[in-house]
């Protein structure tokens, strides 16, 4: 085995995220054959002592990969362990997987919003995922207040200035109308800005009532039920690890 940087080793041992990784070491909470990590450090793992909170890291027991996908409900929050209490996402999976295992979600669902939430403990695979510049594509079904025209649906399209800078162009488009008090749209975006849909439905005059997410790139819902999660398919994972270049027209 190879020397590789020491993010990207505790990443691939579900450990942490790269980006948690990265906060680890930075926080003085790793080891390299007994001193104090850097970031930047490599190491080896088949031969270099390496230690997260005082606990040795090795390939013995290193877990095996693990790829979910969770209907997440509402009211659960997208982390590991919440400090007010509040239900989290590993709270959802059997005993066995809350455990030792690295599992993380990949990327947030707000705590207001259900639907598709990736849970891994490949940190490579969350890395890739939640890199702006992989733009992997998420598709939501949306209600909003009232009946947005024509001109703010182009708006939505083209992208909106949103704390100083353009969101990237999305596609929009109407689902159905309830009564032109309430619309359902379909959206699917390239970024994942904080609460950006809600933030952009704000700006153009139309609320968010509800927002479900139905599709990871080409990985969808389907009927997995609210709470449930199930494994992803070879074809699915193979799709998230080779996703092309996105097309971004409306």
């Amino acid at each position: 085995m190879i020397e590789e940087r020491l993010q990207k080793i505790l990443s691939q041992w579900g450990v942490a995220s790269r980006r948690q990784a990265e906060k680890l070491i930075l926080d003085g909470r790793v080891r390299l054959n007994g001193e104090i990590a850097q970031l930047g450090q490599k190491a080896n793992p088949a031969i270099d002592s390496i230690q997260v909170n005082g606990r040795s890291i090795e390939q013995s027991n290193r877990p095996s990969a693990i790829y979910l996908l969770l209907n997440k409900p509402f009211g659960i929050v997208s982390t590991c362990r919440d400090p007010q209490g509040q239900p989290t996402v590993l709270d959802l999976l059997p005993t066995p997987l809350r455990h030792d295992q690295g599992i993380h979600p990949v990327g947030r669902l707000d705590a207001d919003s259900t639907g598709a939430l990736l849970l891994t403990n490949d940190g490579q695979l969350t890395f890739q995922l939640t890199h702006p510049r992989h733009q992997t594509p998420k598709t939501y079904r949306v209600w909003v207040q009232g009946h947005p025209n024509s001109a703010s649906l182009r708006q939505w399209r083209q992208g909106i200035v949103l704390s100083g800078r353009k969101t990237l162009p999305a596609q929009v488009k109407i689902v159905e109308h309830l009564f032109q008090r309430q619309t359902l749209l379909e959206i699917t975006l390239w970024e994942g800005r904080n609460r950006q849909i809600r933030r952009v439905a704000e700006q153009l005059g139309h609320p968010v009532l509800k927002l479900h997410r139905i599709a990871i790139g080409s990985v969808e819902l389907h009927k997995l039920s609210s709470g449930q999660h199930r494994p992803l398919s070879p074809s699915e994972l193979n799709s998230l690890t080779n996703v092309p270049p996105a097309s971004k027209s409306s």
